[in-house]
């Protein structure tokens, strides 16, 4: 029996579709089947249509659809030195 293996980004690993109405369609049957609300958006990095489960809209408006990038170190348990 053949599967049907779908393409995925390299940066996100998130499925690709090459249009907007694919990716509804997917968004729609996901919906159907498993209860779950998905929503459409077009990848910064390949250009293509990928599915999330947050509403774009509503984190674009409040700013939290990025991860803050937070210095750190390397260092596992590392603590700076209080002077």
């Amino acid at each position: 029996m053949h599967y049907f293996t779908p393409k995925r980004c390299e940066t996100t690993t998130k499925i690709m579709y090459h249009d907007r109405q694919t990716a509804w369609q997917a968004a729609e049957q996901s919906r159907i089947e498993r209860g779950v609300e998905l929503w459409v958006y077009q990848c910064q990095y390949c250009g293509q249509w990928h599915l999330t489960h947050r509403d774009p809209a509503l984190a674009q408006a409040v700013g939290h659809f990025k991860r803050s990038q937070k210095p750190y170190s390397r260092k596992k348990g590392f603590k700076p030195r209080r002077r």
